[in-house]
């Protein structure tokens, strides 16, 4: 209790500074809200504090039974049971830091915990115990005074400092989870597993020093215990080595949506954030499909158009029968809007008969960005989307050319001279910009 102060003050300062400075609460509470993403991301600053402060309590408490001879007293109870006995309140320590910010977040955002939600953080308090186990026995060989705050030091720059070392299989191994998780995504049990394992194995080779046995059982079975311990963690690095950074192994595609209308059905992601403008976001993609095909420009209707917020990290390309865009991200409080959703239907839809480079090689001409430009702004300016597609393009011109705001006024002129011909003349001069484009390419690329 009388360290209760330093690490309740230390999750208060985590919780409401250091967890809210780069994603303020208006933001958070404005979606896309995903329980376990929730859990995920409050855990990832209290893991370093609540395996070090667990560690230096079990080492105090570990040398306190041994400075009060407890082992050398008539065995009326078990080693292990006195241990557990003792270790009680340090391990509920340990797991306040851990429990405490994860149900105020859960309350922050008025999320409903799930099991695949709360796996991280019952995973973190199992390495909480075995922290608490290898303290005491650390505390058995040590003088507490000294050892107690030096363990609490060390083991959170154990835990800290993992995070960014190498080999990356360390990352994976520390216990503090280094693949974090995207909306609609769930760890999968060998990410949570594999660090478990590996502390645990060592906590267990470390309570078997405590067996009540002979001499003889006791160097064999600690003898046995550290043998196994190094297998279960040499077969945990093994495991974890075949991952990338950030990269453990998860699964997506877990969040609900919600769906309207047909050709194309809209699906939206379920708390995402703009759930509730399902209508008006299919509004705008049917509206700006009808608007382009009136105008000339042949697009394909799709049978869907789902939020690509349901595909986790691993987005999908869309195809003429499925489009997957950012419904959420741009119908949300924290997006562009309607236009975002406007600017997503013309990426998608507008297509050219040819394919364009991503990028221009030194050297190659880029005369043919000026054509296929003003052909997207011309497309762009007719279902009001020519915000954001300028405000793309005037950052990638920068990259590109020396003169970048000469292109630019070169693109404008060109859509803006195109949007002053009759109907039937801007849909004629949008083909043939489009067919110029490529020639232009072709030439350059040839």
């Amino acid at each position: 209790m009388w360290t209760a102060p330093l690490w309740v003050g230390i999750i208060l300062f985590y919780f409401f500074h250091v967890l809210h400075l780069e994603d303020p609460y208006e933001e958070v509470i404005s979606g896309p809200l995903w329980a376990p993403q929730q859990v995920e991301q409050s855990l990832f600053y209290f893991y370093a504090f609540a395996y070090a402060i667990t560690c230096g309590l079990a080492v105090w408490e570990g040398g306190r039974l041994k400075h009060d001879g407890v082992w050398g007293l008539a065995p009326g109870r078990s080693r292990y049971r006195v241990a557990a006995h003792t270790l009680a309140p340090v391990i509920w320590a340990g797991w306040l830091v851990l429990v405490i910010p994860v149900v105020m977040r859960l309350v922050e955002t008025r999320l409903l915990p799930t099991p695949q939600a709360l796996t991280p953080l019952l995973a973190g308090m199992g390495l909480v115990i075995a922290w608490a186990v290898l303290g005491c026995a650390l505390g058995q060989f040590t003088p507490r005074l000294i050892s107690a705050p030096l363990a609490a030091v060390f083991v959170y720059y154990l835990i800290s400092e993992t995070g960014q070392a190498e080999p990356v299989w360390l990352r994976h191994v520390s216990g503090a989870p280094d693949t974090s998780l995207a909306f609609g995504e769930h760890y999968q049990p060998l990410t949570l597993v594999v660090p478990l394992l590996f502390t645990a194995a060592v906590a267990a080779a470390a309570a078997v020093w405590w067996m009540p046995a002979s001499r003889a059982v006791r160097r064999s079975a600690r003898a046995g215990a550290a043998v196994a311990a190094a297998v279960v963690m040499a077969l945990c690095a093994s495991t974890a080595s075949g991952w990338g950074y950030g990269d453990g192994p998860v699964t997506a595609g877990h969040a609900s949506a919600t769906c309207a209308g047909t050709t194309p059905r809209v699906c939206i992601a379920d708390a995402g954030g703009a759930e509730d403008r399902l209508n008006q976001v299919r509004g705008e993609i049917v509206r700006s499909l009808t608007t382009l095909r009136h105008a000339g420009v042949q697009v394909t209707v799709p049978t869907t158009v789902n939020d690509s917020l349901l595909t986790g990290r691993q987005k999908r390309k869309s195809t003429p029968e499925v489009w997957w865009l950012p419904l959420s991200q741009q119908a949300g409080k924290n997006g562009l809007g309607m236009v975002g959703v406007r600017y997503g239907v013309l990426l998608t839809a507008v297509q050219f008969p040819c394919a364009f480079p991503s990028s221009v090689q030194p050297g190659q001409s880029a005369d043919w960005i000026v054509n296929h430009d003003a052909a997207m702004l011309w497309a762009a300016t007719l279902i009001d989307a020519e915000g954001p597609y300028l405000s793309w393009r005037r950052g990638e011109y920068g990259g590109t050319f020396q003169n970048s705001r000469e292109v630019l006024a070169k693109v404008r002129e060109r859509a803006g001279d195109a949007a002053k011909l009759a109907p039937k003349q801007q849909s004629v001069w949008f083909h043939n910009e489009q067919q110029k484009a490529c020639r232009l390419m072709r030439k350059a690329t040839a």
